[in-house]
C-alpha cells in the first residue's frame, strides 16, 4: 500500500498482517481523491474506522491542513502513529483511540467543523454506517458544502437521506462503493 500523490508520493504504508483490517484500495482511494480534487488543499479531514489511515494521510498528502483519525482498535491506532512518524507528520494529526460515535461526539464537544468526513466501517456491521450517519445527519461537523463519504460494498445500497445529509453520489468500482453525502440546501 502507498501514497498515491502528493507531498509524500509513492510512499508506502504498513498494513496489520491477516484479516483485522481491510485497506482503502490504491486505486479506490485514487478515484476518491480525483472527485475532490484541489478542495482537499486547506480543509479538515475526518477519518472514521482509520484502520492504517491511509485515507487520511493521502488527504494530509494532498494539502488537508488537519487530519483526525479515529480508530477503536488498539493495534490500527498505533500502525497508524507509526505511519505518520514514517512520514515524518506531526502536529497536523491527531488519533482518537475509540469508538467512533464516541470519537464524532467528542469532535462535535470541540466545535470542529469538517469539509471531509470519511467512514469505512466494517462491511457486515450495518448498524454503524447507519448510526454514523444519522448522527453526522444531525450534527455541526460537517462543515457547510462539506462531504461525507461512506465506503460500502456495491450491493449495499445506503439511505438517501440521514437527517440533513442527502446522497449526491454514488460511485462503483468492483465490488466496492463510495456514497457521496451533502447538506440538504434549506427550502
Amino acid at each position: 500500500m502507498r501514497v498515491i500523490a502528493g507531498k509524500y508520493r509513492s510512499r508506502t504504508l504498513r498494513s496489520l498482517k491477516g484479516q483485522a483490517l481491510r485497506p482503502t484500495s490504491d486505486r479506490l482511494r485514487e478515484t476518491l481523491f480525483n472527485i475532490l480534487g484541489p478542495a482537499v488543499a486547506g480543509a479538515t479531514f475526518v477519518d472514521l474506522y482509520a484502520g492504517t489511515g491511509a485515507v487520511g494521510i493521502e488527504a494530509l498528502s494532498r494539502g488537508a491542513c488537519t487530519a483526525i483519525f479515529v480508530e477503536q482498535h488498539a493495534p490500527a491506532s498505533v500502525l497508524i502513529r507509526r505511519n505518520l512518524e514514517s512520514l515524518g507528520i506531526g502536529g497536523e494529526a491527531e488519533i482518537l483511540v475509540m469508538d467512533v460515535l464516541r470519537g464524532i461526539e467528542r469532535l462535535e464537544a470541540r466545535h470542529v467543523h469538517a469539509q471531509f468526513i470519511f467512514l469505512d466501517p466494517p462491511y457486515a456491521a450495518a448498524e454503524e454506517y447507519e448510526g454514523v450517519l444519522e448522527f453526522l445527519g444531525e450534527s455541526p461537523l460537517v462543515a457547510p458544502g462539506g462531504l461525507v463519504i461512506a465506503e460500502h460494498l456495491r450491493k449495499r445500497a445506503l439511505p438517501e437521506r440521514s437527517g440533513e445529509l442527502e446522497l449526491a453520489r454514488v460511485v462503483e468500482q468492483g465490488d466496492t462503493a463510495l456514497s457521496f453525502y451533502r447538506l440538504a440546501l434549506a427550502a
